[in-house]
């Protein structure tokens, strides 16, 4: 029998040894997600299993919610309990994410020249909202787009592209899950958006009852700053759709 395989080509070593670090690290401290396993790691590529099923679809968005909170609790509780959102985190096996808000801060300041914010009042606004959120118990984020999960015709899901984490508030990987299906499918009923959010603070919850604490208006929060993040994309790699409200309609997102 022929066993398939994908492989991932990387620019520099650093890249695959950083990729397959974090493939580790989530393989040993979120273990309610399921990965591909990761059969070979070369000089400038790593080579996974290969999965069959499909992407993720609005009607998965229940299921998934439940699993990212139940993955962010887990990771928190076995290893990210001491992260700081506002600074680097370095594992003793030398896996590092970055933080939470310097890389956003840099993203923002470059939607402003990108044109996706109309002004300088506009930005700081962003990124006063940026740390307002930088706050409370610390999970990862994952850029949880429909196309980083595979759900076989068996009803499992696999979570792929692993290869950058970096730190991020609880249910903010949720709200980029929410943010990016809506560029995909359109938008989403709002029962739906509170189910899931409901589903997540669950399964986070579980773990410890701090982790379940994300209310609608810190979700609304994050889905503001991921409609800035994710405003290039729009109309591009699958993303048909204008995605959620822009909270700055003068910009050109």
């Amino acid at each position: 029998m022929t066993v398939l395989r994908f492989t991932k080509h990387y620019e520099t070593p650093g890249k695959v040894a950083s990729a397959a670090r974090h493939h580790a690290w989530l393989a040993e401290h979120a273990r309610p997600l399921r990965l591909p396993v990761l059969t070979v790691v070369g000089p400038t590529s790593l080579t996974y299993e290969w999965i069959d099923g499909r992407s993720a679809r609005p009607e998965d968005l229940l299921t998934l919610a439940g699993l990212l909170g139940d993955a962010h609790g887990a990771a928190w509780t076995s290893d990210l309990r001491p992260a700081a959102l506002n600074t680097p985190h370095r594992f003793q096996d030398g896996t590092v994410f970055g933080d939470y808000v310097g890389p956003r801060q840099t993203a923002l300041r470059r939607r402003l020249e990108q044109g996706y914010l109309p002004d300088w009042v506009a930005l700081q606004a962003m990124l006063a909202l940026l740390e307002k959120t930088a706050e409370g118990p610390t999970a990862f984020y994952k850029d949880s787009n429909p196309r980083n999960f595979i759900i076989t015709e068996a009803g499992d899901v696999y979570t792929v592209d692993t290869d950058d984490l970096t730190l991020a508030p609880m249910a903010y990987d949720l709200a980029k899950l929410i943010a990016t299906l809506i560029l995909t499918y359109g938008p989403l009923p709002t029962e739906s958006v509170n189910a899931s959010l409901q589903a997540y603070n669950k399964a986070a919850g579980r773990h410890d009852a701090r982790l379940g604490a994300t209310d609608r208006e810190r979700l609304d929060d994050f889905l503001a700053l991921h409609a800035v993040l994710t405003a290039p994309y729009a109309g591009r790699n699958g993303y048909r759709h204008s995605g959620a409200p822009h909270p700055y309609p003068g910009g050109s997102a």
